[in-house]
């Protein structure tokens, strides 16, 4: 702990008063609480706005676990979120969900299959995975039976589903407000906070990962 808080020293002197006060500022209501899983979602869009909501909500990180398709947001639509949003990669299989079970999460298909839960009914009790299916098909059937439980959105037309997009900003703000009243302490650990506010200053310096990487070999960390 004593050595990512003196990498943290270290980088500050490369960022501007404004850019510190917001890294200060805006970790401190971070958390991996909640922590939202993409089932290779495809359209370069959804990417990008899921990246938006998730981390308008103050959750900083995503899984993308991609079989057919990269995940990949487009940067315009992102307006500066992949800055702040740490993407993890992982393959499309029933391995990586029991990896992030073993994190401590409880695995949550956002699908109505399965005698869904409704949100706005649901109550947060302990860290979850809420796994988005693709655009067209949705969670897979394979997911659903791996997970702990299903959430749903209740829908009032038409309409059987919300584009993923929409369904995880709709989830992500829902379940930050339930974790706000809860009494739950949901953020961030002292090291999980720090690494993640060393994450954000190396992003935010220019040629930050060759600054961050040369300050790591010449104090043998």
């Amino acid at each position: 702990m004593k050595d990512l808080a003196q990498t943290f020293e270290y980088l500050k002197q490369f960022l501007t008063e404004e850019r510190l006060a917001k890294i200060e500022h805006f970790s401190q209501e971070s958390s991996d609480f909640v922590l939202p899983v993409m089932d290779d979602v495809y359209q370069f869009r959804n990417a990008a706005a899921i990246i938006r909501s998730v981390e308008a909500c103050g959750f900083h990180k995503v899984i993308a676990m991609e079989e057919e398709n990269v995940f990949n947001p487009n940067l315009t639509v992102t307006k500066g979120a992949e800055t702040w949003v740490e993407v993890e990669k992982m393959p499309k299989n029933i391995s990586s969900l029991q990896q992030i079970k073993d994190r401590g999460y409880k695995i949550l298909a956002v699908s109505l299959e399965k005698n869904a839960k409704m949100l706005p009914e649901y109550d947060v009790t302990e860290p979850i995975a809420l796994v988005f299916g693709t655009e067209l098909e949705g969670v897979s059937e394979e997911v659903i039976d791996f997970a702990d439980e299903t959430l749903a959105i209740p829908m009032y037309g038409f309409t059987k589903s919300f584009n993923v997009s929409v369904a995880a900003g709709i989830c992500m703000y829902e379940l930050k407000q339930k974790l706000m009243k809860s009494g739950i302490d949901y953020k961030l650990d002292n090291r999980k906070l720090m690494e993640m506010k060393i994450r954000w200053a190396v992003n935010s310096i220019r040629s930050g990962k060759e600054i961050y990487a040369k300050y790591l070999k010449d104090h043998h960390l």
